[in-house]
């Protein structure tokens, strides 16, 4: 389901699972290569990629969500905040990310992918999308204010309001896709650009600080007061 790997300073997550849909099964396995790769000191970095030849991931395993009794995806009451709870620890993990989007990555994975640091995206097939208002669901407010830190606006409202299904060229465009590549080049690329920021995390204290002081409580994105306040009232690089 998940398969993680170490080459070198670069950890490969591979998502395993068909169309790599989100149940609670497949969260806690994700969680467990997340936990392996926090275990771990010194520089690093993760490239998260998928097996599947069309899919990163195809969003929220919906089979399961309207299935009832026992089911391979798990406790389905306690999804919503384990699944939350994974992707906050993708966006603040004290390594450098890098997801390789192969193809479609719907609703959820989508989520998934704006949680890493960088994404490339392979050229000629596959859309980015936020579908959940397609299907008939509300976007929770996590998801938004995470999409809103990682989609330059107009885009935001794009993805969010409009359910536009983004293009590899054109995301690139938007400025929330780091490159375009040929799906041959696409799994090197990452493995490349991972190793290249590896070294950033030989601290991973200060690493993962920088990350909670953009995404985590109290955030510099969403803080009361404008950066003029701040800096006239510095106290500490920590503060």
């Amino acid at each position: 389901m998940i398969d993680l790997e170490r080459h070198d300073d670069v950890f490969v997550l591979t998502m395993a699972d068909d169309e790599n849909r989100w149940n609670t099964t497949f969260v806690r396995e994700f969680a467990r290569a997340l936990d392996e790769v926090e275990a771990s000191s010194g520089p690093a970095a993760m490239v998260t990629a998928s097996a599947h030849e069309k899919f990163f991931s195809n969003g929220l395993d919906l089979d399961w969500v309207t299935s009832k009794g026992e089911h391979r995806g798990g406790d389905r009451a306690t999804f919503g905040e384990e699944f939350m709870e994974v992707m906050g620890r993708i966006i603040t993990l004290p390594v450098p990310t890098v997801a390789a989007l192969n193809g479609h990555t719907f609703g959820a994975g989508f989520m998934c992918a704006l949680g890493h640091d960088v994404r490339l995206m392979r050229e000629d097939r596959g859309f980015l999308c936020a579908n959940e208002l397609q299907i008939g669901l509300t976007i929770p407010i996590p998801e938004i204010a995470l999409f809103r830190h990682k989609i330059p606006a107009p885009a935001f409202h794009e993805t969010v309001m409009l359910a536009k299904r983004w293009t590899a060229a054109a995301a690139v465009g938007a400025g929330f896709v780091e490159a375009a590549l040929p799906l041959d080049q696409l799994n090197d690329a990452a493995m490349t650009r991972a190793a290249e920021l590896a070294p950033l995390a030989a601290n991973r204290e200060n690493y993962g600080w920088q990350k909670e002081a953009i995404y985590g409580e109290n955030a510099a994105l969403n803080g009361p007061h404008g950066a003029a306040h701040m800096l006239k009232n510095y106290v500490s690089a920590k503060h």
